[in-house]
Order: structure tokens, then sequence, then C-alpha cells
């Protein structure tokens, strides 16, 4: 906390004199030398903090990992913090936002109005003399400081901008996020981000133009800026952010997601367009995204062994992967699948159901038939002749730090069709404790609303393919399912659930840690490392070529290729570093996987009418009895969420999300504790 708030307090002072005319110099003095020359007071200012907080992040996660206990949350609830987490903006275009997001939103729009009025004010004070010296109206010289202003606040949202993307980030972990929760707000930096570097660029081209001097739009010296290089950054970025916007995302995803691939080059062109010795300010973001981007590629080359897949006639499929042992995930954690005879590029994030604790050696995911890949995926198992081996790739699990839920004495989940999903790991986590832990389990209700009486199959993936030899009774269970477009159940063309069963291959792996058991420990080693390693690297390149040439009165070293050469040894060390940790942890995974044995129990087949037998009256919960019969079904109804009392999970669509939202907004009870969860960006 004390390096982060340090870090902070220099994000305040840069903008200021104060930083430039005296505390920026004394840093030069101290750190300039002939093996990291000018971009070594940078790297100490703006990289080495967020890298230390990462490395010692995974530390503390490591060694709170090794004694985690649950019951002690139940009494960490803090109804001053629980308040601050109340949804306060609910129907808009930053979503659902609560009271503590939008404080540290103001804070920091806060934050970049005080840089460029400060950044203006120092620039102003001299604008008079400086037109006067280069012969130009007061006005053109405001718009040109106006311009570099503008571009360097757009940088502060460009350092932020790669943290809330990195999956396995150790930072979102320390502050209870996961990748998925925190994406609205890598959407919202983009936007601003893109908003000031387009008004950047606009600026200095209507400069340009007024002073007569667009040859400068085709500059790029060997020192300084180069113009080319912004511009062809620029417009990269200009392309990501049109299709990023939720209209056009959400109808061609596919556009969406291939585009923002551009990245790599806007980065390349950014930091040849300012120098590295700039760009370090956006280093460790960047750093840790090219980290976790890097372990997501070495865990991607392996094929992962699909040991079955249950099919519903609701057109959803359960597909069980075989997973090591050792893998440990929370509640709500999803993994991205990619499987290359639906398509070789494509990968989709789907939430796990099932429990690492209930289910030692099995982790499943559920696939609704919505979109054209889930479709081919369901057209592909449900056919007469299914194939008996399917290859596919996994990256993940990501999830949550804690089962936060367990806090709370009651648990209500509100979910819409496939938005079930999370909460099917959920309620096998809370069975599994029920059955072999001691103390209170929080009573649980599950509201859950489907469009047909078909969708209601879906209650059966609450267990998993083996079934289960755990009491259900001890679960305190309450099922409420919603039909909204039928008034009575459906019996036509029902078919039975269908299990298939694939072959085993010599290559397929179970899925396991892409860092094994100890990967926080490993993941902070690559960080320090991979920093240490190029360090070395930079100052070995610095000293032995580049200074002699520097110091060379007829020569100066180019800004560009220099910049060039920095990134390609920052690629290179976090290559060797992260590939080494990678191989030591496949090493040992091979021993354990030599243990594993393969569980090939089929699972009866129940037929679909039996959710319809009785749906005027709530059944009795019996020991080792169905989830279902303690389901009690309303036929042609919606949920009314407006007789809740306390706090829910809620997941599915976007409307629903905002309806229970704004119940919770609406401040009728203090013991309301709102968590969301969204499967679109």
């Amino acid at each position: 906390m004390i390096v982060f708030f340090g870090y902070t307090m220099v994000w305040i002072m840069t903008p200021t004199n104060t930083f430039y005319l005296h505390w920026l110099p004394r840093i030069h003095a101290k750190t300039d030398s002939t093996y990291f020359g000018r971009q070594g007071a940078n790297m100490l200012i703006y990289t080495f903090p967020i890298l230390f907080i990462a490395t010692m992040g995974c530390l503390y996660l490591h060694l709170g990992k090794i004694n985690v206990d649950y019951e002690t949350e139940r009494n960490v609830v803090n109804s001053c913090l629980a308040s601050w987490k109340r949804p306060v903006l609910v129907k808009g275009p930053l979503g659902i936002v609560s009271w503590i997001e939008l404080c540290f939103l103001t804070m920091f729009i806060a934050m970049l109005v005080w840089s460029f009025s400060s950044y203006l004010h120092g620039m102003f004070a001299n604008v008079t003399q400086q037109a006067a010296h280069e012969g130009e109206h007061v006005w053109e010289a405001k718009l040109e400081s106006s311009a570099l202003m503008l571009g360097l606040v757009g940088n502060i949202c460009l350092a932020f901008l790669f943290f809330p993307i990195s999956r396995g980030s150790s930072i979102l972990q320390l502050i209870g996020l996961t990748s998925e929760a925190s994406i609205k707000y890598h959407t919202w930096l983009g936007h601003i981000a893109m908003t000031l570097f387009t008004a950047h660029g606009l600026s200095y081209i209507v400069f340009w133009a007024k002073t007569h001097q667009l040859s400068q739009m085709l500059k790029w010296d060997k020192i300084g800026i180069s113009n080319v290089a912004g511009e062809v950054a620029l417009l990269s970025g200009i392309v990501m952010w049109a299709t990023s916007f939720s209209s056009l995302r959400r109808k061609l995803f596919e556009l969406f997601f291939y585009t923002h691939h551009l990245y790599i080059i806007f980065v390349v062109f950014f930091v040849l367009h300012v120098e590295f010795s700039y760009s370090c300010i956006i280093f460790p973001g960047f750093a840790l995204f090219l980290i976790d981007r890097y372990l997501r590629f070495l865990q991607s080359q392996q094929r992962v062994r699909l040991v079955s897949a249950r099919v519903l006639p609701c057109e959803a499929v359960e597909l069980n992967f075989s997973k090591n042992p050792g893998l440990s995930y929370t509640p709500t954690s999803s993994v991205f699948i990619n499987v290359p005879s639906i398509s070789k590029l494509q990968w989709h994030p789907f939430t796990i159901t099932s429990s690492s604790k209930m289910d030692l050696d099995k982790l499943s995911v559920v696939i609704k038939s919505n979109g054209s890949w889930s479709q081919k995926m369901y057209q592909t198992l449900s056919s007469p002749s299914p194939m008996d081996r399917m290859e596919v790739s996994i990256e993940g699990p990501y999830g949550p730090p804690s089962t936060h839920f367990l806090k709370h004495d009651m648990v209500v989940m509100v979910s819409g069709g496939s938005g079930i999903t999370p909460f099917i790991s959920i309620i096998r986590e809370l069975l599994f404790r029920s059955n072999t832990r001691g103390g209170k389990n929080p009573r649980v209700l599950l509201i859950c609303s489907f469009k047909k009486s078909l969708d209601l199959t879906m209650l059966q993936l609450l267990f998993p393919v083996s079934g289960t030899n755990l009491d259900t009774s001890r679960l305190q269970l309450q099922i409420e399912a919603y039909v909204t477009r039928e008034k009575e159940p459906t019996t036509e063309d029902q078919k039975l659930l269908q299990t298939i069963w694939f072959k085993p291959d010599a290559l397929d792996v179970p899925i396991s840690a892409v860092l094994g058991t100890n990967n926080w420990l490993w993941l902070g080693a690559i960080i320090s490392s991979s920093f240490i390693v190029f360090l070395l690297l930079i100052g070995i390149l610095t000293r032995c070529y580049i200074y002699p040439v520097d110091h060379n009165s007829y020569m100066i070293y180019s800004y560009s290729l220099r910049s060039a050469l920095n990134m390609l040894l920052l690629c290179v060390s976090i290559a060797v570093t992260a590939t080494a940790a990678f191989l030591c942890n496949k090493k040992q995974n091979d021993k354990e996987l030599r243990q594993i044995q393969n569980m090939d129990v089929p699972t009866p087949m129940t037929s679909p009418g039996s959710w319809f037998h009785n749906v005027d009256r709530e059944l009795e919960s019996l020991p080792h009895q169905s989830f279902v019969q303690t389901t009690k079904i309303h036929l042609g109804e919606r949920p009314n969420l407006k007789r809740s009392s306390i706090g829910v999970l809620v997941s599915g669509p976007k409307q629903m999300r905002q309806e229970v939202a704004e119940i919770f907004s609406s401040g009728l009870a203090n013991n309301l504790h709102f968590d969301s969860i969204s499967f679109s960006w």
C-alpha cells in the first residue's frame, strides 16, 4: 500500500513544475548511467513500483492459498463497505456501477482534469513569448500546446489500460477482482484514451494546416518525436475503437475480436512515436499483460482430454474434461475453449459448472446453443453418429480469489436462461461443504427463468455426470423455476438426455494450472526474473553498443532503432523466463498424470417428461434425491424480483441484471449484497 500510494503521488505530481524542475533532475542525476541512460529514471519511477507490487502480490496470494479458511469470511462482513458496493447507476452507457466504482471513476477523471489544467498552466505561462519567437499567432501557439497536453493526458489512460485484461493478474486478485468483472474498466479507459488521442491528432493536423506545415505529417526524424509512427498508432487505435461500441460489437463480434489484435501495431508504433524512454509509463501494465498472454499461448498448445458430453433436449451440452486432482478453483470460475474442428481461431469463455472439491478429477462446462459456434457444437454432438473423439484446447481456469457468497446467512441466486451455469458450481460447492464440514451453511434460493419448459432440463446439470453419493437433504435449497413463454408444459418431441463417452488419446492431457499448483509463486518468479533479465540485456546493449555511438561527436544513435531493440529484448526476457517456468511445471505435471485413473461410469438417462410431474406443488426434499424434487415450477409467469429482501447473485441477460440492480439501488434494506455476473462485454 505504501508503494502504491507513492506511485499514485507520482502521477499527481508529474504535471507540476515541482516535479519537472526539481524532482526529475535530481532523479536523472542519480540514475543516468552508461547502462540505462535517460530511461533509467522512468523505469525507476513508473515501472519498478508496479512490478514490485505484482511480485509481492504473488507471494501474498501463494501464502494465503496454503491456509485458506473460508469460515472466517462470515465474520468479515463490513456493513459500511457493503453499502459502498451497492449499485448507484443501473441503466446508461456505464452499465451497472456501484458507489465505490463511481467514486474511483470520479477521482480518475479529476486526476485527468488536474493533469491537463496543470500542464496548460505551465505551458500557457510562456505562450506569448513562444509565439513571438516562432512568428505564430497566440491562438496557434495555444493550440499546439493544447494538442501536446491532450496526448500527455491520454498516456495516463494508456498506462492503466492493460491491467484489467490480464486474466491471471495478481494485482486484480489482490483487490478482489476478476478479468471478467474488470472488462468494463478497460472499456472506460479505452474510450477516454481514444477520445484524447483523436483530439490530440486532429489538433496537430489543424495546427499544421493553419501554419502551412502539413509536411510535418511525413516526419520521421532520427531523434525526437516520430509523427508517422504516431499517425499509424492513431489509425490502428481508431479502427479498434470504432468496432468496440456495444451496438456493433454484439452484432459483429468476430469483427471486433479480430480488429482488436491491432493493439500490437498500436503499441509498437506508440513506442516508436514517443521512444522507449517515455513509454516506460505504460511498461508495467503491458509487461504484465505480455506475461499473461504468453503463458496463455503456452497452455493453449496442449490438447486436453474430453471425457464425455451430455446432450440436453434444450439444445445445450455439458462437456466433461479430465483434470489434474491438484487443480483447485473457486466457484463461478471460467475457462476459454477452442475446438479446432469448429474454428481454429475462435476462443469462447464458459463458466465452470463443476466444483474442484466435489469433482477431484473432472472439470465441466455447459454450452447453450445461441450463436453460430455453439450451434455447430450442439449439432456435432447431437448427430445420430457423433464423433468418438474431439480435440479441445483450454486456457484457464480464471476465477475470483474467494467464495464471498459463504459469508451470507442466505444466498438468493437469480438467473435467466444459460445464466444458471455459474450457480451450478456454487450449489455443488455448498453441497460438498454441507456433507464434509460442520458449521452453518447459507440457505439457498435459486430463482431461474426460462423461455420454454424444455429448458428446465438445464436443472439436471446440478448433478455431475457420474452422480453423487452426497446427501442432498443437508443442503437447504429451494428452487423457483419460471417458464415465461408457455402456460402448459410441452410434451411433444421430447428426447432423452444423451451421454457421449469419448475415446482417450495418448497425446491428450488432463487440465492443469499453467504453472502448476504453486502457480502464484512461479508467476512472481517470472515477473521479477524477466525484469531482471531485461535490465541486464538493455544494460549490456547500451554500454557496449549504443553508448559508444551516442558519445561520438559525429553520430547520435537512432531513437526508433533503440526503441525497437528494447521492445525485442523485453519480449525475449519474458519468453525465456516464462518458457523455463512452464517446462519445469510440465515435467512435474507429467509425473502426476501417471497416477490419474480414468473413470468411465455411465450416467443413466432420464426423460425430460419427469420435470412436469406435479408442477403445481412443491415436493419435499429427501436424502440422495434429485434437486428437481425441490423445485416449484411456475408456467406462464415472470419472477417478481421486488419481493426479494436480501442480497442476491444475478446472472443472465442485461435487462434482468438491471432490474435486480435497480431494486438494490433503492436502498430499501441495509442487508442487501449485490453481485452481477455478465456473459457479454
